[in-house]
């Protein structure tokens, strides 16, 4: 599993000038929301856009052609934001090998929450009076968002109480060997819409106490 997610640059007709941008995020619609009974995730500032930036990753390939344009001043005039939705577990989502090649099988999933969260921003942008074109910056990380520009894979070894369906015990040690055990993201089940790095950590920090009393330390 991977996060389903989207960079956003808005276009609007007030100026922002913050420096420090990335400074805030809405969980409102984390549980779902008034018109969608599911999750449809987390919406974050992201850092502010530059010039060259725009010019090179934001607008339409065939708007380039055109050196003149007033990038700086659509820089000035941008507010970006970073979308992040669940990736739902699928357990034909799989890696194997095939010889000396390594073959990730993908299907996507929940793209309707993601469309909705996307609408949720809009919507709101409005109702601020920040009415706003957006548009999305695919080349963020050099690659585009859903496949190539993908981080935080969890779930290749997932816990739970049963070894059909589960890798690891609800310990996070693996149901077939006494002494192993794993602690990275590995055991989600589910990869929620948030970056996984405390949740990684607090699971650690557990299973290290339960290794501890097993031990008799």
């Amino acid at each position: 599993m991977r996060h389903n997610q989207s960079v956003l640059m808005g276009m609007m007709r007030h100026t922002n000038d913050t420096v420090f941008q990335k400074t805030m995020a809405i969980s409102d619609f984390y549980f779902g929301c008034d018109d969608w009974d599911f999750p449809l995730g987390l919406i974050q500032m992201c850092a502010s856009s530059d010039a060259e930036q725009i010019k090179g990753e934001a607008l339409p390939h065939w708007l380039q052609m055109f050196p003149d344009m007033p990038f700086s001043e659509m820089a000035r005039h941008s507010m970006d934001f970073w979308l992040s939705s669940e990736d739902l577990p699928r357990s034909e989502n799989r890696i194997s090998y095939k010889g000396d090649k390594v073959i990730l099988e993908v299907t996507e999933t929940n793209t309707e929450a993601h469309h909705r969260l996307r609408k949720k921003l809009e919507h709101y942008l409005d109702r601020c009076g920040m009415k706003s074109i957006l548009l999305d910056r695919r080349l963020y990380f050099g690659k585009n968002i859903p496949i190539g520009g993908t981080a935080h894979q969890a779930g290749t070894c997932r816990f739970g109480s049963n070894p059909d369906d589960s890798v690891l015990d609800l310990d996070c040690k693996a149901h077939e060997l006494d002494n192993l055990y794993v602690t990275d993201a590995s055991f989600f089940p589910s990869i929620g819409a948030v970056n996984p790095t405390l949740t990684i950590i607090a699971n650690a920090l557990r299973t290290a106490e339960h290794i501890r009393e097993r031990l008799g330390a």
